[in-house]
C-alpha cells in the first residue's frame, strides 16, 4: 500500500491530496474542491480551445475526426478507426451518470454524424452542432471532473505497463508532481492532452507520448514540476521527429510546447 505519509505530501496541499490513495490493482481516488475543478476546467478550456464557445466543436486541419469539449475529445466518423482512443462517447456516458441533460440525439453516442471536414464546415451553425457547443459551455466544470477521474485511473495502468523495476521510480515521479497545485493541474492536463502512454496503436518509431514517457523522463535536479514540464516538451519534441511526414506535425510543436511550459512553478 503507499500511504500518504510516504509520498510526504505538504500540510499546505494535503486537502487537496487528502483522498489520494492507492492499492495494488485499483486506482486512487482524487478529492479536488468545486472551486478547484472549475480552475483547471478553466484552464484546459483555454489551452485546447482559447477558452471560446465555438472551440468547443472542432475538427482540426490534417485529421480525420472531430474534437469536442474542454478536452478536445475524441469522436470518429463512422467508418473511421485510427490509431489515437476515442473519448468523447466515454465522456458523454460520464455526464450522463452525473445527471447532466444531454442532447437526446448524442444517446448512445452514434458515430460523428459529419463525415469529413468539410461537412462539419459546412453544418458548424447547424441546430445539431448549436445545441451540442451549448450543451458543452454548460457543463465544463462537469467535464473537468471527467479529466480528474482520468487520472485517478492512469496510474495504475502506467505501473501495469512498466517492469517491476520502474514502478517506484514511475510512482514517486507521479506523487513528486501531485504535490503541487501546478502539479496537479499538469498532470490532469497532459493526461487528457496526450494520454497515458500505454497503448501499442499511440507509438511512433516504437516510442510513446503519453504522461508514463515524461514521467519516464524526468529528472531528479529541480523542482518536480518544472522538471516534469521538461520532460514533455522533450517527449513532444521526439514524437514530431518520429512522426510520418504527411502529418506535418511540426505544424503543431509550437503549440504544444507552450502548452507544457504553463506547467513550471
Amino acid at each position: 500500500m503507499l500511504s500518504l505519509k510516504k509520498a510526504r505530501f505538504p500540510g499546505r496541499y494535503l486537502s487537496i491530496l487528502a483522498g489520494i490513495f492507492f492499492l495494488t490493482g485499483q486506482a486512487m481516488a482524487l478529492n479536488l474542491s468545486p472551486a478547484e475543478y472549475a480552475k483547471i476546467s478553466a484552464r484546459i478550456w483555454k489551452n485546447e480551445c482559447a477558452g471560446t464557445i465555438n472551440g468547443l466543436t472542432s475538427w482540426n486541419r490534417g485529421e480525420d475526426f472531430t474534437s469536442m469539449g474542454i478536452g478536445h475529445f475524441i469522436w470518429y466518423p463512422a467508418g473511421k478507426h485510427g490509431p489515437f482512443e476515442e473519448s468523447f462517447p466515454e465522456m458523454i456516458a460520464f455526464l450522463k451518470r452525473q445527471g447532466a441533460s444531454v442532447p437526446k440525439w448524442v444517446v448512445p453516442v452514434p458515430p460523428c454524424p459529419w463525415k469529413t471536414r468539410q461537412d462539419f464546415m459546412a453544418n458548424f451553425n447547424g441546430s445539431q452542432m448549436r445545441s451540442l457547443r451549448n450543451f458543452l459551455a454548460n457543463t465544463v466544470s462537469l467535464q473537468g471532473r471527467f479529466l480528474a477521474e482520468r487520472l485517478e485511473n492512469a496510474l495504475p495502468k502506467m505501473l501495469g505497463a512498466v517492469s517491476a523495476s520502474e514502478r517506484e521510480r514511475i510512482r514517486a515521479n507521479f506523487y513528486r508532481v501531485a504535490e503541487t497545485p501546478a502539479g496537479m493541474y499538469g498532470l490532469i492536463d497532459y493526461v487528457n492532452f496526450k494520454g497515458e502512454g500505454t497503448l501499442d496503436t499511440e507509438r511512433y518509431a516504437g516510442r510513446g507520448w503519453g504522461l508514463l514517457q515524461v514521467l519516464e523522463g524526468m529528472q531528479q535536479s529541480g523542482p518536480a514540476v518544472n522538471e516534469f514540464s521538461k520532460s514533455a516538451a522533450r517527449v513532444l519534441e521526439q514524437r514530431v521527429r518520429n512522426s510520418p511526414r504527411e502529418r506535418r506535425e511540426n505544424r503543431w510543436l509550437p503549440g504544444w510546447l507552450h502548452r507544457v511550459a504553463s506547467y513550471r512553478s
